[in-house]
């Protein structure tokens, strides 16, 4: 991880926001033979019995299956939006460019969970990109039961004890207020990933110049 104190996010309220606003995840771990498997998928954080967790699901015997069955040691990686930031937008342009991003990184151990617990983590899912809408007839309880006692067969509940958090986010803390301002400037000329970034960063002018 790029491990720089400055472009570290310490606010766990943020912290826990970001997962949530982008809870599609890379989840990456070894198998038995220390060969490195990833998979990428929907995962959410949840305060249970007094401690942090995520909870998601994957198919059954696939290879990363298979690798969390004997090795329970997981990353998680959620990513936001990233852009990039030349060196001409500094007060000194004469500097090489770089690029803008925010990340998490949650490490923990994985532990598969029983049918009612798996019943539970599909519930809040589906509950979750259908915006809550209990009547909507692709949310788990809507659906036919035939289909879910199959679909239950094939698909492994988890969760995921958290056992540390890390942080990048790289939003051109270490830069003078001109050229961070200038930075901010130009990404809101930009449309997407770009101008988010430049939202982020304007929410930190106060906090990182006040001193200043």
């Amino acid at each position: 991880m790029y491990n720089i104190p400055y472009h570290k996010e310490k606010d766990e309220k943020v912290i826990r926001e970001f997962i949530g606003q982008y809870p599609f995840a890379f989840l990456s771990g070894c198998d038995k033979e220390n060969r490195p498997i990833a998979t990428q998928l929907p995962l959410f954080i949840e305060n249970k019995n007094g401690k942090e967790v995520l909870r998601g699901h994957i198919m059954k015997g696939n290879d990363h299956h298979q690798a969390f069955l004997n090795n329970a040691n997981v990353l998680a990686i959620f990513t936001g939006k990233h852009t990039y930031v030349s060196g001409t937008w500094y007060s000194n342009p004469h500097t090489p460019s770089t690029w803008n991003y925010m990340s998490v990184h949650v490490k923990g151990e994985i532990r598969f969970v029983n049918e009612n617990e798996l019943e539970d983590i599909l519930r809040s899912v589906s509950l979750h990109f259908e915006g809550q809408d209990h009547q909507s007839p692709t949310v788990y309880d809507n659906l036919p039961l035939s289909f879910k006692q199959k679909a239950l067969k094939l698909i492994a509940g988890f969760e995921i004890e958290i056992t540390g958090i890390d942080t990048v986010f790289k939003l051109s803390q270490d830069r003078d207020a001109e050229s961070y301002q200038n930075i901010i400037n130009k990404l809101k000329e930009q449309v997407g990933d770009a101008y988010v970034i430049a939202m982020e960063m304007e929410k930190r002018t106060k906090v990182l110049f006040q001193k200043k």
